[in-house]
């Protein structure tokens, strides 16, 4: 499947898993392994308690996607932009130097658009 090996791509140029400020450790792997489509609840059943860590924080899968309602995943792609969609500002560590990436429009660049 293209979304997995895009997803593996990501991780492996990235030895400790680590994506727009969420480091998925292990549980990167283990998502990949499985079988889609999986609903919200059967997957928190399973990796629920699986850590996320944080810039200079943990926290649990259950925790980053217990506020998201019902939905199904359709692929290991899918539970990776919902966690990093959920997560707090925490993740994002220092203002203004995110590793959640940046933006292509800066005021300067804007400006001289209009």
């Amino acid at each position: 499947m293209a979304s997995a090996r895009l997803f593996e791509a990501m991780t492996d140029q990235n030895e400790d898993s680590r994506e727009q400020g969420v480091e998925f450790g292990p549980l990167a792997d283990e998502l990949e392994d499985e079988e889609y489509p999986f609903d919200k609840e059967a997957l928190l059943e399973r990796y629920g308690d699986r850590e996320l860590e944080l810039e200079g924080d943990t926290t649990t899968l259950q925790k980053v996607l217990e506020a998201q309602g019902e939905t199904t995943y359709e692929s290991v792609d899918d539970v990776r932009r919902s966690v990093i969609g959920m997560v707090s500002d925490e993740a994002i560590g220092r203002d203004h130097y995110s590793d959640r990436g940046s933006s292509t429009d800066t005021e300067e660049d804007t400006e001289q658009s209009v």
